[in-house]
């Protein structure tokens, strides 16, 4: 059975609202943080704070709020919010980095928050066959097999908070085309199909209420 395409604005309801809706510190915290894993190494919470001028001890009280901030054995952030340094399934290339991301659709709305074109290369999640596609901040400007699109899911609250990775990412995957893509939703309830301009355009509306001020490479907001 395939399942009906929910419209794109009631997608970002499934989300925790304090994912959703920050502070502005909050704000400057998740981009800082976003960009300083970028560079391809753990951040320490104090670097975090050093950087925006914020105490360490209010850094961390916003952080511990916050589902999906994970660490090393020293404290320092190693993945966030769909960034990784250890090895995931999505490879993300950026300025010369290779980081991860949990999800397909990480990878289509994290280089907006970077301001960086990120190159990406995947795997089908029915054929095995690889992905690869060119991400910019305005948009997906390669893609190959150019019928690729990818899946995504309706999930609770509730249940992102408890484990995002668990009950969100492992439903949202790239597919080398639709065909691949609806054999494999037909089998996992609450999933569906989009394309990649959808899923773009999806990532670009959770940015803009997210970070409600422009997101600029230079800027701490």
């Amino acid at each position: 059975m395939i399942h009906k395409k929910p419209n794109l604005d009631s997608l970002l309801s499934i989300f925790p609202a304090e994912f959703i809706h920050l502070s502005e510190d909050e704000q400057k915290i998740s981009v800082q943080i976003y960009r300083l894993l970028a560079e391809g190494e753990p951040v320490p919470v104090e670097r975090v704070a050093q950087v925006l001028g914020l105490a360490k001890d209010f850094v961390e009280n916003i952080l511990q709020k916050w589902p999906g901030v994970f660490y090393d054995g020293q404290k320092r952030i190693i993945g966030y919010w769909g960034l990784a340094l250890p090895e995931m399934a999505h490879r993300f290339l950026v300025n010369g980095q290779t980081l991860y991301t949990w999800c397909a659709w990480d990878s289509l709305f994290i280089p907006a928050i970077l301001q960086q074109t990120a190159e990406v290369e995947s795997t089908c999640a029915a054929t095995g066959e690889k992905i690869r596609l060119t991400v910019s901040p305005e948009g997906v400007t390669q893609v190959n097999p150019v019928d690729s699109v990818v899946s995504f899911v309706t999930s609770e609250a509730a249940k992102l908070r408890e484990n995002v990775i668990v009950n969100f990412c492992h439903y949202v995957h790239f597919f080398s085309s639709v065909e691949a893509a609806n054999q494999w939703v037909s089998k996992n309830s609450g999933t569906f199909v989009l394309s990649l301009a959808e899923a773009f355009r999806l990532g670009r509306m959770k940015n803009s209420i997210q970070y409600q001020k422009k997101l600029d490479k230079h800027s701490t907001m």
